[in-house]
């Protein structure tokens, strides 16, 4: 007992840290964690490349940096803050419904976002998006990001992350990866199987449709077989004179000895359609958008498209909105001395006017709730006395 009360005596001050910050500094100390992803393959096959990526990552984006942006105190709204003007006005080249399109889009397509913010004297005045694949994670050695760097061509940017500092230069937007300590997951990434069989069944199109839209065949030579010259003299006069859109119809002049077999395409080589339809829906899920809205094949009703507008807001536009403005306001706020919520306005999304009209209605006929109660289960603050 004596020796257990004298070595409790004698033990340092407990400190707050994490049991696995000793297992991860190890592992990442001191190495620069490159992004395990090509993010220029992903940009060019998918974004460039693909109609449904394109325009799944477009129809996000655009909702997204759409919807106004309520920023809160104390449960009251302000509707003159510096940092509404910051996000209003972001730099002098781009407007902020235009820079946080650039925001969403690195996020769908990379996983990644990152922003950089230009401060004097410690009070943010630009903001500027910057591009995923030129941007690498620098751990330190308690394996958290001690540094990012910035590459474009022969020049890096070293931006130090001090936690001492009010505003740290970069702050690092990533989707949830489950087996990644820095960087997050793309979308494209876990429909990258259904991108490929798409881009592959649009190529196979492409070429049928280059061969005059008809289905190959074959030339049987009867008799003798034909001499290496021959053979070359036969595939170049074929390729040159029968192939492709222009020639499509021309008729196939023969010499003795040789006959035109043409080969029929089973139903079973014709499902190109079908996987074709699925893997663009298979992409349309994993970006979160319904296939109605990217005009996929189904039932293509005013009723099934609205819902599916309700559904597009409420699983994947409004929770992508809110996570990446909790992490701009509690990035930017310490900079300006105050604890501030940045929320989006439900109010001014128009698919989803009839479920707050309800929420109105029901919230208004409930007379054990007061003014300001009413107000905040609406996700108004309270009234504030002049």
């Amino acid at each position: 007992m004596l020796n257990r009360l004298t070595r409790w005596f004698q033990a340092p001050p407990e400190a707050k840290a994490s049991r696995a910050e000793a297992a991860v500094a190890l592992y990442v100390s001191g190495r620069a964690v490159w992004t395990p992803r090509d993010y220029a393959a992903l940009a060019r096959e998918g974004f460039q490349k693909n109609a449904i990526v394109h325009r799944a990552v477009r129809l996000v984006g655009e909702a997204a940096a759409s919807l106004p942006l309520t920023l809160m105190q104390g449960g009251g709204e302000l509707s003159n803050h510096p940092l509404l003007s910051l996000l209003t006005r972001p730099n002098p080249r781009e407007g902020g419904q235009r820079f946080l399109e650039s925001v969403y889009g690195h996020l769908l397509v990379s996983g990644n976002a990152y922003v950089e913010a230009v401060s004097i004297d410690g009070a943010p005045c630009e903001l500027y998006a910057l591009r995923p694949d030129r941007m690498r994670v620098v751990p330190g050695a308690d394996g958290w990001p001690a540094a990012y760097e910035y590459s474009v061509g022969a020049e890096t940017i070293r931006f130090p992350s001090a936690q001492s500092e009010m505003l740290q230069p970069i702050l690092h937007l990533t989707l949830f990866h489950p087996s990644d300590d820095h960087y997050g997951l793309s979308p494209m990434e876990a429909a990258a199987t259904a991108l490929d069989i798409h881009n592959a069944a649009g190529a196979w199109n492409k070429a049928l449709l280059d061969n005059a839209a008809r289905p190959s065949g074959a030339l049987v030579v009867g008799g003798a077989a034909l001499t290496d010259s021959q053979f070359d003299r036969l595939k170049g006069e074929l390729e040159t004179n029968y192939q492709g859109a222009g020639n499509a119809g021309r008729p196939l002049l023969l010499e003795g000895g040789l006959d035109w077999k043409p080969l029929s395409l089973s139903p079973k080589d014709m499902d190109f359609v079908q996987a074709k339809t699925a893997a663009a829906r298979e992409i349309a899920l994993a970006f979160g958008v319904p296939p109605l809205l990217l005009g996929l094949p189904g039932d293509s009703t005013h009723a099934n498209y609205a819902e599916a507008n309700r559904a597009f807001y409420r699983q994947t536009v409004i929770p992508l909105v809110k996570r990446t403005a909790e992490a701009m306001v509690q990035w930017l706020s310490p900079a300006f001395g105050e604890t501030l919520q940045l929320i989006p306005d439900l109010d001014a999304i128009e698919a989803l006017a009839i479920e707050r009209e309800s929420l109105w209605r029901r919230v208004s006929a409930a007379s054990f709730l007061t003014d300001d109660e009413k107000r905040e289960a609406v996700g108004y603050g309270r009234i504030r006395a002049v």
